[in-house]
């Protein structure tokens, strides 16, 4: 488990999550053209408003881990 600080809308928060997870949101980030901040921050907006609203962030994160990772390897760009 590895903690990493990141700011979100301008206020610093800490992030706990497995390195694999880490590296995961690390490569997304990567493909997506933005730094991983800027991720974590949009995956915290999205849980904020989204049907997952109670869930933390660290739990967001994996999810979307997980989804983005179902979305690759079940149907393939």
């Amino acid at each position: 488990m590895r903690k990493r600080s990141v700011t979100i809308d301008g206020h610093r928060t800490s992030v706990s999550l497995e390195d694999a997870f880490w590296t995961e949101l690390a490569a997304i980030a990567r493909r997506r053209g933005q730094p991983l901040a800027a991720l974590v921050a949009e995956v915290d907006r999205a849980r904020a408003s989204g049907p997952a609203a109670t869930a933390n962030l660290s739990s967001a994160l994996r999810l979307y881990v997980l989804d983005d990772l179902r979305g690759r390897t079940i149907n393939p760009a």
